[in-house]
Formats: C-alpha cells, structure tokens, sequence
C-alpha cells in the first residue's frame, strides 16, 4: 500500500545530525530501503521535515522504517495511506 512517512526533525537535533554526518546517513539508508516514488523536503513549523511517499507491503515493517529516525534524528513521525490521482479514480468506481 502506498504510504506517506512525514519526518519533523527537531531543530537541535537536525543542527548536531547534520554537523555530524548522522543526517545523510540516516537519510541515505531510508531512500536504500524505501525506495520511495517521491520525496520532499519541507520546512514546517520552523523545523526541517521530509515527506516519503513509499509502498508498505506489510505494517511489521513499521518499526524498522521508523526507529532509525527515531533513535538517530529524535524525530517525530507520521504514517498514513496515501493515493495518486489513478487511486482515487478506482476507488470512487468502486462505490
């Protein structure tokens, strides 16, 4: 299923990942895993903010997706399903 992952890095946070390295890395592996269909990088609220769109196959793979950024950027995060326009064109036929 498709999914959004919306990462708000705290601002400290951020600042000391990105003067360390651990930013990219981080970042990195999450594209390697994901492979998402579209990423972009926001601000919001003042605070740096990645938005993933990704294909989830199973929800057990939810704490691996999310603890890195957990652990290594002390972000909080969002996930939600997610449709394209193709999407909604079949769902709303299937009402």
């Amino acid at each position: 299923m498709r999914m959004m992952l919306k990462v708000t890095v705290p601002t400290e946070a951020g600042n000391r990942s990105l003067k360390d390295g651990s930013f990219q890395k981080i970042m990195e592996g999450a594209m390697s895993r994901l492979k998402p269909e579209a990423t972009y990088f926001i601000a919001d609220k003042g605070r740096r903010c990645a938005l993933l769109f990704f294909d989830m196959q199973n929800s057990s793979d939810l704490p691996k997706i999310a603890e890195p950024f957990f652990t290594g950027l002390n972000a909080d995060i969002e996930v939600v399903p997610a449709m394209n326009a193709e999407d909604l064109q079949k769902g709303l036929a299937g009402s």
